[in-house]
């Protein structure tokens, strides 16, 4: 699980990453907004992938607290 420190870093991140993607598609070549957006898609990625894992590591661990986990 992230920490609430560590998403709301993160978002920070994103949203002046977001700003510079705006200027960069006025001002810079194609190569640098290519950049700045899989910078931001990673982020983006990094967030759904922990929250995913959170679900599926509750699941498991409720799953043996009932005896049903087959993993």
């Amino acid at each position: 699980m992230l920490t609430d420190q560590v998403k709301e870093n993160l978002n920070d991140a994103e949203g002046s990453l977001r700003n510079a993607l705006h200027w960069a598609a006025k001002n810079e070549r194609p190569i640098v907004c290519s950049v700045i957006a899989d910078m931001i898609s990673r982020i983006e990625t990094l967030q759904t992938t922990d929250s995913l894992l959170d679900k599926l590591e509750k699941t498991i661990v409720t799953g043996k607290q009932i005896g049903r986990a087959h993993v």
